[in-house]
């Protein structure tokens, strides 16, 4: 993508252009569940020392813990160290579902840039400029949620260090899938439901990081162009923006900023609505040393969501 988007390569158009790279990031994400798969599947990781990958077994890793917690709380007995059997279980099962897998590949890809721009543009992986000017604001609707997401997105930085990721913070149809495979797990019938019955009555997407930024962000109506710029808004905000802006599925969105999803990037901007100028701005700060192709100011938003909207969606649930 770098290379097609450097100057000096200019017969087709930048229609063409961003059309043939969509295609080629189509084709990355459809292997990266497989990939992921393999990866995570494979208990000798010294080939596999890849921080996201890590991560990724991390989180996946650490929801088995909470499901068998869950468990064993229901049952009324200490809380033990589990049988590899048992935790491999749980795992493959997990990892057998592309949605989940694909969202915990996303949360780690988000967490990468934020500690991206952190280093790079000093921007706070907490308190964004935009979430400061929220809790500020006269609203106090708006400022309650804005505080209420200033400590999530504590808690999710803090996690992601951690490797992990509460199971009250995946997304309702992820929170299915995770009771799903909870009711797979080898226990007394009873048990699994007091289980279940407890994951659930602790569990409200309203109150999750990524319901709260959704909420703000659909809250500022006109105002929510100021969330798509990064380095005001911050990652999670801007990726949330950028989401319900361009119509794509917000998995997918994180992967969008990825190095090797630029020409997704460039239309998911120009369907939010961004203009040329503003989206060579979002460049600098998240690849800054990728050059935009010449003509993009033709491309209209329509246009720009038409090509997302007939684009690889494997990731979407």
């Amino acid at each position: 993508m770098s290379e097609m988007f450097a100057p000096g390569r200019v017969e087709p158009t930048v229609e063409d252009v961003l059309r043939e790279e969509l295609a080629q990031g189509d084709a990355v994400i459809g292997s990266i569940g497989p990939i992921l798969q393999h990866f995570l599947a494979n208990d000798d990781h010294s080939l596999f020392n890849d921080e996201i990958v890590a991560r990724v077994r991390g989180m996946i890793d650490h929801l088995v813990r909470q499901m068998l917690d869950a468990i064993e709380d229901a049952q009324g007995t200490p809380r033990r160290e589990y049988t590899q059997e048992t935790i491999e279980h749980v795992v493959s099962a997990l990892v057998g579902r592309s949605a989940l897998l694909a969202h915990v590949h996303a949360q780690a890809l988000e967490f990468q840039l934020a500690e991206r721009l952190q280093a790079r543009l000093a921007l706070d992986p907490v308190l964004s400029p935009l979430l400061q000017a929220l809790i500020a604001s006269p609203d106090n609707a708006t400022a309650v949620s804005a505080m209420a997401l200033l400590a999530a997105q504590a808690r999710f930085v803090q996690a992601q260090r951690r490797m992990q990721l509460p199971l009250d913070e995946l997304p309702a149809d992820l929170f299915h899938i995770i009771l799903q495979v909870l009711r797979t797990v080898e226990a007394e019938v009873e048990v699994i439901a007091k289980a279940e019955a407890a994951l659930r009555a602790g569990y409200d997407e309203g109150r999750s990081r990524l319901g709260l930024m959704s909420r703000l962000v659909i809250g500022m109506g006109g105002g929510a162009t100021a969330a798509l710029a990064v380095s005001h808004a911050g990652v999670g905000l801007f990726l949330t923006a950028l989401s319900l802006g361009s119509g794509q599925d917000r998995d997918l969105t994180a992967l969008a900023a990825h190095e090797g999803q630029l020409a997704r990037l460039a239309l998911a901007l120009r369907a939010a609505g961004v203009r040329p100028d503003g989206i060579e701005e979002q460049f600098l700060a998240i690849h800054p040393d990728v050059s935009l192709p010449e003509g993009l100011s033709s491309l209209g938003a329509d246009r720009a969501a038409a090509l997302l909207a007939h684009s690889f969606a494997g990731v979407g649930r």
